[in-house]
């Protein structure tokens, strides 16, 4: 019983060794996160919400995916409540380094096409599966305001 005991400790240290060297890795990597932006009354608060991240954290890495209505605020002319253009956001926040991808799928479901989106965001097939991928395949942390 007790060589079995013996033989537990060194291996759970050096397990807890490899796991904070591994982790140590991963400390000086950027974090990786998607904003899920399925409406557009959720628009202003994604947008602090962003600007309140990067202020923290100015490493980060965000990537905004609009579907369902949300692709709205990336129209032209879409603003938020205060009168301030959605486009003003988006330049100012893609300047820090933000990408906005925008769900075809819901583009073709609302009648929009890519003439009716502001510069600087992207068209990809499927948001949910654009978010499913880089949750999935890329690290990327998941938050939905």
């Amino acid at each position: 019983m007790k060589f079995n005991t013996l033989l537990t400790l060194p291996a759970a240290l050096l397990a807890g060794a490899l796991l904070m060297g591994a982790l140590a890795a991963h400390a000086d990597e950027a974090i990786k996160t998607v904003y899920h932006l399925p409406d557009d009354r959720l628009a202003t608060l994604a947008m602090n919400n962003i600007s309140n991240h990067l202020a923290a954290d100015p490493g980060v890495r965000i990537v905004v995916v609009a579907l369902s209505t949300g692709v709205r605020a990336f129209t032209f002319g879409a603003q938020d409540a205060g009168g301030r253009p959605y486009a003003e956001w988006v330049d100012q926040l893609a300047a820090r380094g933000v990408e906005f991808r925008i769900c075809q799928n819901s583009m073709n479901a609302l009648r929009l096409t890519q003439k009716d989106l502001i510069d600087k965001v992207q068209l990809v097939p499927s948001g949910v599966a654009e978010i499913a991928r880089l949750q999935a395949r890329e690290g990327y942390v998941y938050i939905r305001p």
